[in-house]
């Protein structure tokens, strides 16, 4: 962990990410960690629900103060999902990959979710909340999630502990974010990331709100943006019409599924 590293723990709590908000707001300093046993009240992106009630998963917010561009502080999702990946691939002993930009995953299905906000206070100035789930434990998916998520003990049929996986995240989050503030972008990860990328080189649907279209995923530039060939009239790529995908705006679906 960070050193001098304030985390607050909760049995149970609305959200691991408001409740960094409210602690934000109340001037607590830099890299404090917010980590809760279940969330009665768990968000993902585009404001779904992140079922949350299950005491064997790890949930978790990190506020953070970076001096960085507005523009540039939806990467951090992206360092977050490696340093995810990557501690729970040590752990587990299992090839995980990131679904773009967000998610990890095994075997096409959803092991963890990463939301990023930014808020600004008017006694303690703008704050960054990186908020995690990962399904840890072994347990029943229900709803809409059924047969789309899975938990790592299951993947790996192994069992070990929150709080090991939650020091190996912060250690290499640590690293990752080092390099991303010497950066100011994703220049020198970028190719980590493709490392585990899922959607690279693969056909996607693009869920934009001006059109639905389906492409190629190329990978990601140094702005974490996704870069996509639309398909053409034989379904081949085209990628003399480049697009980038901006997260905040879209989403990205494969075509035959979650992945």
């Amino acid at each position: 962990m960070w050193e001098n590293q304030k985390i607050y723990r909760y049995e149970s709590i609305d959200s691991t990410n408001l409740e960094a908000k409210r602690l934000g707001e109340s001037g607590v300093s830099s890299g404090c960690l917010v980590v809760a046993k279940r969330q009665t009240a768990g968000r993902g992106r585009r404001g779904r629900v992140w079922e949350s009630s299950f005491e064997g998963n790890l949930y978790f917010s990190l506020l953070l103060k970076p001096e960085i561009p507005v523009e540039q502080i939806s990467m951090l999702t992206l360092v977050m999902a490696m340093a995810v990946a990557e501690a729970a691939e040590e752990l587990s002993g299992v090839e995980l990959g990131i679904k773009w930009p967000n998610d990890i995953v095994f075997e096409g299905k959803k092991v963890a979710g990463i939301l990023t906000e930014l808020h600004m206070a008017a006694e303690s100035g703008r704050f960054v909340i990186i908020g995690a789930g990962v399904n840890v434990a072994r347990q029943t998916f229900a709803g809409e999630i059924a047969g789309k998520a899975v938990s790592l003990e299951e993947a790996s049929g192994s069992v070990f502990s929150r709080e090991d996986l939650l020091q190996g995240i912060m250690g290499h989050f640590e690293r990752l974010y080092r390099q991303f503030c010497k950066d100011g972008n994703l220049c020198n990860l970028k190719e980590v990331y493709h490392s585990k990328l899922v959607n690279k080189d693969a056909f996607v649907k693009v869920l934009d709100p001006a059109g639905e279209y389906e492409a190629v995923a190329l990978g990601i530039n140094e702005n974490g943006e996704l870069l996509v060939a639309p398909l053409d009239e034989k379904g081949q790529p085209d990628r003399e019409k480049l697009q980038t995908v901006y997260a905040g705006e879209v989403s990205v679906r494969g075509i035959y599924g979650y992945v």
